[in-house]
């Protein structure tokens, strides 16, 4: 072997060895930290660009936000992270704000529906708000299957949306479209109802609680 060619295999051989070393001390804070960061930078806006915009507030470690998320229990099942391990229908059978809403889609046969659903946004009315229908009116919806089905369903949307890809139109499994407005913490939906506690997570849903009941187009 020439000398030339040894001294090319000892560069070759200690470009390997830095650049080992530099992948070994990437959690260090140095400055090597930083080259290795901006060198991935590329491959890591691509992986976000191709990110659904559905992806779920916890997966983008945002909390829930808004003025009601105070009422909710502090621990045990009707908590956030209690409500986090169970389906979206159970999961509202433990928070005080929403014990009509149990009712009504317990009565509607929606349950097992919205259990074994997967990535669901939920709008979910609180007690105060069905409050505000006539009770003749909201017994007769209640006591009418068809109806109530059309007004739950119009409630729920088939993706799990975060707070960032909330505003706009999106189609409900009633199949009408519903359209939020606004911006973290103040969105509006179909603009009548506020939302007194957005990002709630359940194990297959994502829940905004609002002040009042969304009603279908037809």
């Amino acid at each position: 072997m020439t000398a030339i060619t040894r001294r090319r295999s000892s560069v070759a051989v200690l470009a390997a060895v830095t650049a080992l070393t530099l992948g070994a001390c990437s959690s260090s804070g140095s400055g090597a930290q930083d080259s290795s960061a901006k060198a991935a930078a590329p491959a890591a806006t691509s992986s976000a660009a191709a990110a659904p915009a559905q992806a779920t507030g916890a997966a983008m470690g945002e909390e829930p936000f808004g003025a009601a998320c105070g009422a909710v229990p502090k621990d045990g099942a009707g908590s956030f992270t209690g409500m986090a391990k169970d389906p979206v229908a159970t999961a509202a059978s433990h928070n005080p704000l929403l014990s009509t809403l149990v009712t009504a889609v317990k009565q509607a046969g929606l349950v097992d529906t919205l259990n074994s659903a997967q990535n669901i946004t939920v709008f979910a009315p609180t007690d105060d708000a069905f409050n505000e229908i006539p009770k003749a009116t909201l017994d007769a919806v209640l006591a009418d299957k068809d109806k109530l089905t059309k007004l739950l369903t119009y409630h729920v949307l088939p993706q799990r949306l975060a707070p960032t890809a909330l505003t706009g139109a999106h189609k409900t499994l009633e199949t009408h479209d519903l359209t939020v407005t606004g911006a973290t913490p103040d969105f509006t939906v179909d603009g009548t109802a506020k939302v007194l506690c957005g990002n709630v997570q359940t194990a297959n849903a994502t829940v905004y609680i609002v002040d009042t009941v969304l009603m279908p187009t037809s």
